[in-house]
């Protein structure tokens, strides 16, 4: 007896974990033989996962007195201008998460932007958040390519993105590299390196070969939701170290990762 045929809906129902049980390992291998398919539930993932990390933290936040003091005209004009905010931001999100999918990816994510979402360029340290919110919490696969293949993962990353690169050395610091993957940047391959102590506090190293026209090489901090991220400009290089973990300690490991990487291999 033939499986009935895969849905759009039951592919977000399967995103949302809201398939039921039996139909569960129709859909798994439906993925694992379409490939394509597969690439695009990962997109939605990561975008539930994204909008997650950056809004959740707001759940908590109390509400204003002046706003819960507001005429009703008022609250509504302020609820109707934070809805379209949501939109806007999901729409946006939307279409980078769908960029790089493929080419039902692509059409759906110029869709998106000729909507009306405002078409911004994410920034080094908003990437290179985005990344570590979608992977660092996997725990079955975390990486493309584990920290045992190292002049596997090395050898492949550095042929992608055109240039030599190589993971630092986080050791003596208690974080020890897990592996990496490449992920697409704005107008082509970048690389991620991820690192963990033994409490299993993950890091993650964001490598950009896509600043040509930047000239801003300065050390900088940004917090992106509950992500904090050091990062930084070198050459053509953009390199941005992405973790949960208070500020002065990730300080410290930057600065360890800059000095490697300042230096010839």
């Amino acid at each position: 007896m033939s499986q009935a045929p895969v849905t759009e809906s039951e592919l977000h129902a399967y995103v949302d974990g809201l398939v039921p049980e039996t139909r569960r390992g129709e859909i798994e291998a439906y993925l694992a033989a379409h490939p394509h398919e597969a690439g695009r539930v990962a997109a939605y993932r990561a975008q539930n996962v994204a909008l997650r990390a950056l809004y959740d933290p707001v759940l908590d936040e109390p509400v204003p007195s002046r706003l819960t003091a507001a005429p009703r005209a008022t609250s509504l004009h302020l609820q109707r201008y934070a809805a379209g905010l949501v939109i806007a931001f999901a729409s946006g999100a939307a279409g980078w998460f769908l960029h790089g999918v493929g080419d039902q990816g692509a059409s759906l994510a110029q869709a998106v932007r000729a909507g009306g979402a405002p078409q911004q360029s994410a920034s080094l340290a908003h990437q290179a958040a985005i990344a570590h919110v979608v992977y660092s919490p996997d725990v079955r696969h975390p990486v493309e390519v584990g920290a045992d293949q190292e002049t596997h993962l090395v050898t492949w990353l550095s042929k992608r993105l055109g240039t030599p690169i190589r993971p630092p050395k986080l050791g003596k610091l208690g974080y020890e590299l897990i592996g990496g993957r490449l992920l697409p940047g704005q107008s082509g391959p970048v690389a991620q390196f991820m690192y963990q102590d033994p409490g299993q506090q993950r890091l993650t190293l964001y490598v950009s070969t896509e600043q040509s026209h930047n000239k801003d090489t300065s050390f900088r901090f940004s917090e992106q939701g509950q992500v904090n991220v050091f990062y930084w400009i070198d050459g053509k290089f953009g390199y941005a170290l992405s973790g949960t973990i208070d500020k002065a300690i990730l300080a410290g490991v930057a600065a360890a990762v800059y000095e490697q990487l300042d230096k010839p291999p």
